[in-house]
């Protein structure tokens, strides 16, 4: 995660002792304007657009893409619960796929869940893994399928020379304390559609028909929710983005050491990515979760076996899984042609990959050395240790 220090104290405070907290009221855009066109900028695309939180930030972009009740979005199987509730939330429902040892969405199974139902496919670059998205826009095109990338877990990451949530219709991003930029919450919806941008700025604003906007793009209001951010999170986000792309580079610049010393070892595999070149994710695959969980008792700093982390597995999404709604008149499960059928074994891959697999801290605000360090540990002390670079 991005630290957070004196440079994000003194920008609150300049927020603060102007007097301007709120997203709109005052003349001039402020910082969170500042903040969405210097990000638009360094991720190449054409309109950004700042949010409460990474949940409200996918809530928001599904429902500017027009999904709702009666459209199937696909999900994977390995994310945090709110990819799946940000579909009930505009009405749609989600359909779970498996993932691949790459982490994320498995393209064959992509495939092979789409129904006449389907509007459309919610990626999710989890942990730094990026997705196949040249294979999911492939498989998005030949079906008329809108994609909706969840890169809240992956912010600034490339694939294949784009930023991760700028390469389908929609990206959500989550600033939140655990994330590549850390704001303690906050998140983004990013798109090159203009008439997407519109109906995000309606969306997120219930106040929206009041604020003289002139490029709507002959999109006639709706009434929509609250999730503004506010000149606060703006003046943090500002002095975040300046240090993403540097701490990318140190984390990128750890992988290659850490891959290259982990890979000696015969207790484990490294885990595939789906672009090797730009890899900031790491993670190890055991022959049985056993191993996989005796590896992370052994090697605790640094070290999470990812099924453990029950919140991200889909098997434990229980309200989800008993589609069970705030009012029962208000269930999108209701309104759907078909019923939504959830099995125990519906993601049987996907189980055994988590239950399998360790996923490794790359220690981007620690010493390069002492990463190396332990990832010999790791390896079973057998790593060659000549010709290592420890610059940061």
């Amino acid at each position: 995660m991005a630290k957070v220090g004196l440079r994000e104290w003194f920008a609150v405070g300049r927020v603060m002792a102007s007097g301007r907290l709120a997203r709109y009221g005052g003349p001039g855009g402020g910082p969170l304007d500042r903040f969405e066109a210097d990000f638009s900028k360094q991720f190449g695309t054409r309109h950004t657009l700042a949010v409460s939180s990474g949940t409200g930030a996918l809530i928001c972009g599904l429902a500017a893409a027009g999904l709702g009740p009666g459209d199937e979005v696909l999900v994977p199987a390995y994310t945090w619960i709110a990819t799946a509730a940000a579909v009930l939330a505009v009405g749609a429902v989600p359909v779970i796929v498996d993932i691949d040892q790459t982490l994320t969405m498995d393209p064959a199974d992509i495939v092979r869940r789409i129904t006449p139902r389907t509007r459309a496919i919610l990626p999710v670059h989890m942990a730094n893994m990026v997705c196949d998205m040249e294979a999911i826009m492939e498989i998005a095109r030949t079906n008329g399928l809108l994609v909706i990338e969840d890169a809240c877990q992956a912010v600034g990451v490339s694939y294949r020379g784009r930023r991760t949530g700028t390469i389908g219709d929609v990206g959500a991003f989550s600033f939140n304390q655990f994330k590549n930029i850390n704001i303690g919450e906050g998140g983004a919806v990013v798109t090159d559609s203009d008439r997407f941008f519109a109906r995000a700025r309606m969306y997120h604003d219930v106040g929206a028909l009041f604020r003289g906007h002139l490029d709507n793009y002959n999109e006639p209001h709706f009434f929509g929710v609250n999730m503004k951010a506010s000149q606060i999170q703006g003046a943090m986000l500002n002095v975040q983005l300046k240090k993403l792309d540097p701490m990318l580079h140190r984390m990128r610049r750890r992988h290659g050491v850490m891959a290259r010393i982990l890979s000696s070892s015969q207790a484990f595999q490294l885990g595939p990515h789906n672009d090797p070149g730009n890899a900031v994710g790491l993670h190890l695959i055991f022959d049985t979760a056993k191993e996989a969980s005796a590896f992370a008792e052994q090697h605790r700093r640094g070290v999470y076996r990812l099924y453990d982390s029950s919140r991200h597995v889909c098997t434990n999404w229980v309200p989800i899984l008993e589609q069970r709604a705030a009012h029962p008149a208000m269930n999108p499960f209701s309104w759907t042609s078909k019923p939504i059928e959830y099995a125990p074994d519906m993601c049987a891959r996907s189980i055994d990959i988590l239950q399998r697999t360790c996923r490794i801290s790359l220690g981007e605000n620690y010493p390069l050395a002492l990463m190396a360090y332990l990832a010999r540990r790791m390896a079973g002390g057998k790593a060659p240790q000549r010709r290592l670079s420890y610059a940061a």
